[in-house]
C-alpha cells in the first residue's frame, strides 16, 4: 500500500469526525464528500458538496474541513472545492433522514419521541411570554441540552429577534433546515416573510404554518421544544393540542391580578385539550432598588393566585415555578439578541430564569411509550 494511499485513508477518517453544522451528523455519513486526492507532496484536494448552491453554512463547513484535514499526518496544505447535490442526492439525504413517508409526520407526536415539548401560553399580551421562552430555551442550551424554539405567534413573531438570529432557513428538497443561535435551533413564519409585513391569515392557514414547522423542519434528536404561542385560546392553542397531544403548558403571567384571571382562561384549556401544565412562571414579579428594597410595580400574588386556582380546576397539584424581577436589562438583552441567562447570568432576572430552567430540566425524558425492544419468555 502506497503512503499517499494511507494518508488518503487518513484523511477519510478525519472528514468523519466533521459534523454538519445544521444536520448535526458527520458529512461522510450525509454523503457530502464528493472526492478526496492527495499529492505526493501532501496537497490535499477534498470535494465537498453542499445541500443547496447558497448554503448559509458554507464558509463553516469549509473551516471545519479544513482544520480537520490540516490535522492529518504528512498533510502540508488542503483546498476545499464547493459544489452543489443533485435533485437525486438531496432526496436520497432527505429519505435517509426523514423517511419515506406520504404524509408529514410530527416526529413529537409518535409514540417513540423522547423529547419533553413546552407551550408557552399567556392569557394577554404584554407579559413577557416571549422573553421568558427565549430565555428558558438559551439556558437550557448553556447546560448541554439540545433545545428548539418554534415561534408559533404567527401574528406577532420576534423570536429571531430575540435570540439574534438574521439567518434564514435552508430548504431541502421538502425538508427544512433551522437556524440556530446561542445553540437553539428555531423557526418562525418571520423568516418567510419580506421586511416587517403583516401575516394576515385564518385558522386553516395558521394550522397548516404549524404543522409545517413541526413536521417538515429537520429538529433531530431534541431534548426540549419550546412553542411560544400567541396570547388567549384561539386557533393556534387548539391546533397545537391536535398536532402535540402530549405537550405540556407553561403559563405566563404577572402579579397584576387583573393579568392573573386572564391567565387562569389560557390555563384552563388545558381541561378541554387534556393537556398537562408543567407550572405557572410569574413575570415582572418586583424591581429591586439600589437600597435593597422591592418595588411591586404590577402588584402582588397574581402568579400564586394563577397556580392555586388552577390546581382546583385540573385537580392536580399546578406549582408557581418561578417568579421573574422586573429588570430594564431584560428587554434590553432581548432587543440586542442575546438573552440575559447569557449575557448577564449573576442578575435577579438572569438568576431567577436559570432556576426555572434548571427545574424544568431535571425532569428527565421519559420513557412512555417508546418501544424497549424487549421479548417476553416464557419458563
Amino acid at each position: 500500500m502506497s503512503s499517499t494511499t494511507t494518508i488518503e485513508q487518513a484523511v477519510h477518517t478525519a472528514l468523519s469526525r466533521v459534523d454538519d453544522p445544521e444536520i448535526h451528523k458527520p458529512i461522510t455519513e450525509l454523503g457530502m464528500v464528493k472526492s478526496v486526492a492527495v499529492s505526493a507532496d501532501g496537497v490535499a484536494q477534498i470535494g465537498i458538496y453542499l445541500t443547496v448552491a447558497g448554503c448559509p453554512m458554507r464558509e463553516t463547513i469549509t473551516n471545519r474541513v479544513t482544520t480537520a484535514v490540516s490535522a492529518v499526518p504528512g498533510i502540508t496544505s488542503v483546498g476545499v472545492e464547493l459544489d452543489v447535490m443533485s435533485d437525486e442526492q438531496r432526496t436520497a439525504l432527505r429519505q435517509g433522514l426523514r423517511g419515506d413517508a406520504a404524509e408529514p409526520v410530527i416526529p413529537f407526536a409518535q409514540p417513540g419521541s423522547l423529547t419533553r415539548v413546552y407551550c408557552v401560553a399567556s392569557g394577554k399580551g404584554g407579559v413577557g411570554k416571549s422573553s421568558v421562552t427565549v430565555n428558558l430555551a438559551a439556558a437550557m442550551a448553556a447546560k448541554g441540552m439540545k433545545v428548539g424554539v418554534v415561534d408559533a405567534d404567527i401574528y406577532g413573531h420576534s423570536i429571531p429577534r430575540m435570540l439574534g438570529t438574521t439567518t434564514l432557513p435552508t430548504k431541502v428538497d421538502d425538508m427544512i433546515m433551522p437556524p440556530q443561535a446561542h445553540d437553539v435551533k428555531v423557526i418562525s413564519i418571520g423568516m418567510f416573510t419580506p421586511g416587517n409585513d403583516a401575516v394576515v391569515w385564518r385558522g386553516p392557514m395558521l394550522h397548516r404554518a404549524l404543522q409545517q414547522f413541526l413536521a417538515d423542519v429537520f429538529w433531530g434528536d431534541l431534548d426540549v421544544l419550546l412553542l411560544d404561542l400567541p396570547p388567549g385560546t384561539g386557533d393556534i392553542a387548539i391546533s397545537t393540542a391536535q398536532l402535540l397531544p402530549s405537550a405540556e403548558l407553561l403559563v405566563v403571567t404577572t402579579p397584576q391580578l387583573a393579568a392573573a384571571e386572564v391567565a387562569e382562561r389560557a390555563g384552563s384549556i388545558a381541561l378541554q385539550t387534556k393537556q398537562r401544565i408543567a407550572g405557572v412562571i410569574e413575570n415582572m414579579s418586583w424591581m429591586e432598588l439600589p437600597d435593597g428594597t422591592r418595588m411591586e410595580v404590577f402588584g402582588a400574588g397574581g402568579g400564586q393566585t394563577v397556580a392555586d386556582s388552577l390546581t382546583r380546576s385540573v385537580g392536580a397539584p399546578v406549582k408557581l415555578l418561578g417568579q421573574i424581577p422586573l429588570e430594564p436589562r431584560l428587554r434590553e438583552c432581548g432587543d440586542a439578541g442575546t438573552p440575559i441567562v447569557l449575557a448577564e447570568p449573576g442578575s435577579p432576572a438572569g438568576r431567577a430564569l436559570r432556576e426555572v430552567a434548571d427545574t424544568l430540566s431535571v425532569r428527565a425524558r421519559g420513557l412512555a411509550g417508546m418501544s424497549l425492544n424487549l421479548t417476553p419468555v416464557s419458563r
